[in-house]
């Protein structure tokens, strides 16, 4: 009796089975139906919003050209205007271009650019996002690494006085918007203090794209004020989130057992409260990525950063719907899949999570 029950138990391939079918259908397909739907709700949103601006892209083309002098008879202005908007994918009822509009996007066209006609725009894209993707994921390591170490020590130490300044420095500097504190980096470092740093750009004039210590260092010079600006604002943020958070963990009974069985301090801030409080801090990082995005985005167009932000900046100036799209198409893709990815990691780092 005793060998036929145990023979009647389920093997270990069963229970892989079984755990991989639930995580498949409890776990995966219920984030990737999501996935798929906020990638689909947010291009749609943003196909209509530019349409309800009264700026029209095409009448805007030959404003430009009468502006420049040329003078057009009325059949021809019919024919230039006919074309542009077949050109534009701008023919038809809204409903019409969102459908070829689909098409187009599947086949990974986004069009031309009708503020810098002829160019794609996937070419403008794929120039502008090396910049970005630069800035911003630098930006992210060090405010991720150091913001989360010096707030949680700060946490454990919250009685010090340097634990105190730096958490009133924090205070002051995290409710500012990041276009006023990259002002106030250009007056300071590149304007009336301090001539330290350039004003605009991603490199000097006449600088060719080389891979060569000379421009690297010239790269980095120009980059120096935007990655700061992100770096201390994104750095106060998650300072005083961490620190709060270590507070809360360092009243938890676990530490206190740990203290009165004589672990050194060393081994429970590092061991113990840091690396429970980087739980939380993962998820708002997650959270946190669409506006840590949309900053670099401000930030670039402060500094005249060569990047997505500048991209995007004239793109809605000048009415731009191509160009509009295939950012914002890049962005949401690019977040929701950041997203996605911690979503699906998370329980390597917090066992009590399961996917099951």
């Amino acid at each position: 009796m005793i060998l036929g029950g145990c023979l009647a138990r389920p093997g270990f391939s069963q229970i892989s089975e079984v755990v991989a079918v639930t995580f498949f259908k409890r776990y995966l397909i219920p984030r990737l139906i999501s996935y798929v739907l906020v990638i689909w709700l947010g291009i749609t949103v943003v196909f209509f919003i530019p349409r309800l601006t009264p700026t029209d892209p095409v009448m805007r083309m030959i404003g430009e050209m009468r502006g420049r002098g040329s003078t057009m008879e009325p059949g021809t202005m019919d024919d230039i205007i006919a074309d542009l908007t077949e050109m534009y994918g701008l023919e038809g009822s809204w409903l019409d271009q969102y459908w070829a509009f689909w098409g187009r996007l599947f086949r990974g066209d986004f069009g031309v650019s009708f503020f810098q006609f002829p160019t794609r725009v996937n070419q403008l894209i794929f120039t502008a996002m090396p910049w970005t993707l630069g800035l911003l994921l630098t930006t992210t390591v060090i405010t991720t690494i150091f913001g989360n170490l010096i707030g949680g020590v700060a946490g454990y130490y919250a009685r010090k006085g340097w634990s105190r300044t730096l958490d009133a420095v924090a205070m002051v500097v995290r409710p500012l918007p990041y276009y006023i504190f990259a002002f106030a980096l250009l007056v300071i470092f590149a304007g009336l203090v301090v001539r330290w740093f350039p004003t605009a750009g991603g490199a000097s004039l006449g600088a060719l794209p080389t891979f060569t210590w000379s421009y690297i260092k010239d790269v980095l010079w120009h980059s120096t004020l935007p990655a700061l600006s992100l770096s201390i604002l994104g750095g106060a943020v998650t300072f005083q989130t961490m620190k709060l958070i270590v507070q809360n963990v360092n009243a938890e009974s676990f530490v206190q057992y740990a203290k009165l069985g004589g672990v050194t301090e060393s081994r429970i801030v590092g061991k113990y409260v840091i690396r429970n409080a980087l739980l939380p801090q993962i998820t708002g990082l997650a959270l946190g990525l669409g506006q840590i995005f949309s900053g670099a985005l401000i930030t670039e167009i402060v500094f005249s950063y060569p990047g997505m932000g500048m991209l995007l900046y004239n793109a809605v100036i000048r009415g731009d719907y191509n160009l509009i799209m295939g950012i914002t198409l890049f962005s949401i893709v690019g977040i929701t899949t950041a997203i996605l990815v911690v979503d699906l990691t998370y329980p390597l780092f917090d066992p009590r999570v399961r996917y099951y």
